[in-house]
């Protein structure tokens, strides 16, 4: 935890890139709800430690609040088995994010309100959103793809199966990690 906190505050400070190599290994991001000002998504690939490729969709927000937050990611562990690594929190008080992006293979939400939406909109002219600085001097930004972009949104329902997650600043109020036995991927 004190690792991730470090990179997060480099990021954030300039210190560090936001580009980095991912695991490739999916986990679960699950949210009761979020609210953003800044909401962008857009596509682009992200490169595994193999330097395998994989297509993603990059959400963005420049500032989200999160209640109902839940991550998983299942674990094999020689001899010991499955393990699942749960973060949960923001129930009394919703987690609070700034410049956030998801790197997602699938997003499900219930319900979704968008103000002042834009889809279609070219992914180099993307204002209303942020885009990740890894992302937009990546060799696999396309500036003229497609992309969408809105002033503000609100999500219920959040489902997603990422490959990557960063923000430069994350404050996740009644912050519970544990690591259980089985597969306990967050509901």
């Amino acid at each position: 935890m004190a690792a991730c906190a470090a990179v997060g505050i480099a990021m954030a400070q300039g210190v560090l890139a936001a580009s980095f190599f991912i695991s490739g290994q999916k986990f679960q991001f699950t949210a009761d709800s979020l609210t953003a000002r800044g909401f962008s998504l857009y596509g682009t690939v992200d490169v595994t430690r193999k330097h395998e490729l994989v297509p993603v969709m990059v959400t963005g927000f420049r500032h989200a609040t999160v209640s109902g937050l839940c991550q998983s990611i299942a674990v094999d562990i020689p001899v010991l088995g499955t393990r699942t690594l749960r973060l949960t929190g923001g129930d009394d008080r919703p987690a609070e994010a700034s410049d956030m992006f998801i790197d997602a293979t699938t997003e499900t939400v219930k319900d979704a309100t968008f103000t002042g939406l834009d889809i279609g909109v070219a992914q180099g002219a993307l204002t209303k959103g942020p885009v990740d600085p890894g992302d937009r001097n990546s060799r696999f930004f396309d500036p003229d793809g497609v992309g969408q972009q809105s002033v503000s949104t609100t999500l219920k329902g959040v489902r997603v199966s990422a490959v990557a997650l960063s923000a430069g600043t994350f404050s996740v109020p009644g912050l519970r990690v544990q690591l259980d036995q089985g597969n306990h991927a967050c509901p």
